[in-house]
């Protein structure tokens, strides 16, 4: 029996018609699928199973194994102890941490995520500088106003001669958020780290932890030309300098803190490797 032509239009259209129709199918399934995927709340993991006011409990369950993996790529048992040292020139600060009798080794090198005031030390209130010299831990504090921080003894003993005598400055800290004036701000997630590394070395019987406060890495060209610019503008910073130089290039050689004393005058020294 012939075909009509009529009859083979209506079969093609059919079946483009219905190649349509699954494309669409197809189509708004996957579009569907996305959609659900794309507006899926993140909830699928539990909160921590510690009280969200307790800032050091919340902070060792998240960030307890990271500084431990840290400690253990350097090649130092957690929490060992530990040594800080901040470099205002490249905005860093630097975790260090050493088993008893070895050599520190570097854990971490932390961005300082805002800074204040010029090259050269703190001198007086109010000057937003950040400090330069050699300083410790003095304090913890779990409920900061900037999440967590931990406390420098500024004004030490050399500020104490050197700056105003009545109004030297304080509350220098190492801190979380991402503003400062004259302080370290790393962060939330960095200063929990940091903050859980001091805290554990100390509860480990630790009793001082240094921090050291330089105006830059003080060595290499670099720093050589940073430092003949602004000693060039200010000479006071070339003879003040040079208090900190003799403390920094000790640390780099042997990765063990020196003798510091701080003279009647105010001044810096190292004391000799002999008398340590």
């Amino acid at each position: 029996m012939a075909v009509r032509a009529g009859d083979n239009d209506d079969r093609t259209r059919m079946k483009k018609a219905t190649v349509t129709l699954c494309i669409l199918a197809v189509l708004t399934s996957a579009w569907l699928g996305w959609s659900r995927f794309r507006i899926q709340p993140v909830q699928d993991f539990p909160p921590p199973p510690v009280d969200p006011a307790d800032r050091v409990a919340t902070a060792r369950y998240w960030r307890g194994e990271t500084i431990r993996k840290a400690y253990a790529a350097a090649g130092v048992d957690y929490p060992g102890e530990v040594f800080i040292r901040w470099l205002k020139h490249e905005a860093v600060l630097e975790l260090w941490a050493r088993n008893p009798s070895r050599r520190f080794r570097l854990v971490g090198t932390y961005p300082i995520l805002a800074s204040s005031g010029v090259p050269g030390p703190k001198r007086r209130e109010g000057d937003k500088q950040v400090p330069e010299g050699f300083y410790f831990i003095d304090r913890f504090n779990p409920q900061s106003s900037f999440h967590l921080s931990l406390g420098l003894n500024y004004p030490n003993a050399s500020d104490l001669v050197l700056s105003d005598r009545e109004h030297p400055g304080s509350d220098i800290f190492i801190h979380g958020s991402d503003v400062s004036i004259g302080c370290a701000p790393l962060g939330d997630t960095t200063i929990e780290l940091v903050y859980l590394a001091a805290l554990d070395a100390q509860a480990h019987g630790q009793k001082r932890i240094d921090v050291h406060v330089f105006p830059g890495r003080m060595r290499g060209a670099e720093w050589e030309q940073f430092a003949a610019q602004q000693s060039a503008q200010r000479p006071e910073l070339a003879a003040f300098w040079a208090q900190l130089q003799p403390e920094f290039d000790y640390f780099e050689q042997h990765r063990a803190l020196p003798k510091v004393v701080i003279e009647q005058d105010g001044r810096y020294t190292m004391q000799s490797e002999a008398a340590h």
